[in-house]
């Protein structure tokens, strides 16, 4: 399990590939996503020790003073975002409790919000969609009971809504079953 995770979103498609160099080059990181997003922009995605993360941000960072959109870095990023990102989660029985939905303006916001809520509460982070068919924008979805997926929700949401980002924050109690279809 990687320690931190950190993302740089940026305006373009050649400034998302220098910031990837300067990231790569500036600490020992690996690469977890680099691609371009909706609406002609670039995010780049690096996993590996807190300090490294950081300096590969900052790197980045540097690398494109005028070039970035968003960017994060989470320190001791919680155990259930990455399969959620890679969306390898299976439910076994997800038809009782609420399912909770964060959705944000940028990639880099939803990664936060995500890990505010798998932090805040007992919540199972199902999925993670970043930017791809939705306009750089970005979604989380989450299930468990009512109050914990209010709470994960209104974790991930404050993050997103601090930072002006926050598009919504859904709670759906007793979900039917046909809304988990593509996840069991």
């Amino acid at each position: 399990m990687q320690e931190a995770i950190g993302m740089i979103e940026t305006t373009s498609v050649g400034i998302g590939y220098q910031v990837q160099d300067a990231m790569l080059k500036a600490a020992d990181v690996q690469l977890v996503l680099g691609r371009t997003i909706c609406s002609g922009k670039y995010i780049n995605v690096v996993t590996g020790k807190v300090a490294a993360v950081e300096a590969a941000v900052e790197a980045g960072l540097g690398a494109a003073p005028d070039g970035v959109i968003d960017h994060i870095v989470i320190p001791h990023v919680h155990e259930s975002v990455f399969p959620a990102m890679a969306q390898s989660v299976q439910l076994t029985d997800p038809t009782t409790g609420a399912i909770g939905i964060i959705e944000t303006f940028s990639a880099s916001a939803i990664l936060e919000a995500a890990d505010a809520a798998a932090k805040a509460a007992a919540v199972t982070l199902f999925r993670i969609h970043v930017a791809m068919a939705l306009g750089g924008k970005g979604f989380v979805l989450m299930t468990g009971s009512v109050a914990n997926c209010r709470m994960g929700v209104e974790a991930g949401a404050a993050l997103a809504r601090k930072k002006g980002l926050l598009v919504s924050a859904v709670v759906i109690p007793g979900p039917s079953k046909e809304l988990y279809q593509e996840y069991i």
